[in-house]
C-alpha cells in the first residue's frame, strides 16, 4: 500500500472534511458553479486531460472544471494519471502497482495493465511515488464521484521531447481498444507576477490546444515558462488522439492576493 503523503497538507486529512471541501471548490468563483453528479451512461468522449497539483484552496477550483466536465461524461475503466516527480527519488520514469490510500479508501491499483506499461524506459518503481503529490491530489476528486475506481500512477523525473513522446507511445499502444482515460498533472508558471504568468502560460496553453509538442517545448524553453509538468502534458498528448480545449485558466492570485502566483489550467481532450 501507498500512503499518503500530503493528506491534512494539500488537502483534507478526514472523509468528512473533503465532502465539505470539495462541493465548496467547484462551486468557488472561480470554480464550475455547480456539483455534478456522475452519470454512469455518459457519453465517454473524454479521453484525456490536463489539472493542476497544488493545495486545495488554490488550484483545486480550477481541478474542478475538468473533474466536472469528467463526471458528466462518465467515468472509464480505468485511469493513467502522470505527474512530475519534484523529490529526484527512484527511477526516472516509474508506474507504481502499489494500491494507494486516500481519506477516502484504498484505490486500486490496474495491475495487469501496470504490468503492461512497464518497459523500455518505463521502470516499476514504487519509491519513485512515495512523498509525490501531483498524482495523490487527483485521486481524492475522483473518489468524491465514485469510490470503486482503478488506475495507474506513473511519474515522470526525466521530462526530455523523446522520453516523454516515447512515454506516450507505451500508453498508446497499451490501452489501443480499452476505456481509459490519461490525466496528465501539472502546475503552469511558478512564483512570478500575475501578468508575466498569464502571458506566458498563454503560450504554452497555445501549443497544448495544437498539439504541438515539439513548439511547447521549444517555448518553454525559449520563455522560460516554470511549468513543472510538461513531460506528462507531451506523454499525454502522444497517448491519446482529440481536440483539446480549455477550460479554466486561473493563478493562485486570483484566490488571494499576492505578488508572485502559480498558474493552472485544466483543459480536456475529446475523441473527435
Amino acid at each position: 500500500m501507498r500512503y499518503p503523503a500530503v493528506a491534512g497538507q494539500f488537502y483534507p486529512s478526514s472523509p468528512d472534511d473533503l465532502d465539505s471541501l470539495l462541493p465548496q471548490l467547484f462551486m468557488h468563483p472561480i470554480g464550475p458553479g455547480d456539483v455534478p453528479a456522475l452519470v454512469s451512461e455518459g457519453p465517454r468522449k473524454i479521453v484525456g486531460g490536463i489539472v493542476p497539483h497544488a493545495g486545495y484552496i488554490f488550484s483545486g477550483p480550477v481541478a474542478a472544471h475538468f473533474y466536472r466536465e469528467l463526471a458528466l461524461d462518465g467515468f472509464p475503466g480505468t485511469f493513467i494519471i502522470i505527474g512530475p516527480n519534484h523529490y529526484g527519488i527512484g527511477s526516472g520514469i516509474a508506474v507504481c502497482t502499489d494500491d494507494f490510500l486516500t481519506p477516502y479508501g484504498k484505490v486500486k491499483v490496474n495491475r495487469e495493465l501496470a504490468r503492461e506499461l512497464v518497459r523500455d524506459i518505463i521502470d516499476a518503481d514504487c519509491t519513485a511515488h512515495r512523498y509525490e503529490h501531483s498524482i495523490e491530489v487527483q485521486l481524492p476528486f475522483l473518489q468524491f464521484f465514485k469510490r470503486d475506481i482503478e488506475f495507474v500512477p506513473i511519474t515522470m523525473l526525466i521530462q526530455e521531447m523523446e522520453a516523454a513522446i516515447r512515454v506516450g507511445e507505451i500508453i498508446r499502444d497499451s490501452i489501443k481498444g480499452e476505456d481509459v482515460v490519461v490525466i496528465a498533472s501539472t502546475d503552469f508558471s511558478h512564483y512570478v507576477p500575475h501578468k508575466m504568468a498569464y502571458k506566458r502560460d498563454c503560450l504554452a496553453i497555445e501549443k497544448i490546444i495544437k498539439r504541438d509538442i515539439d513548439g511547447l517545448y521549444r517555448v518553454i524553453f525559449s520563455k522560460n515558462i516554470t511549468m513543472c509538468g510538461y513531460g506528462p502534458v507531451a506523454a499525454m498528448l502522444t497517448a491519446v488522439d482529440g481536440e483539446v480545449s480549455l477550460l479554466k485558466y486561473a493563478t493562485s492570485g486570483d484566490v488571494q492576493p499576492m505578488d508572485d502566483v502559480v498558474g493552472y489550467a485544466a483543459l480536456k481532450v475529446e475523441r473527435r
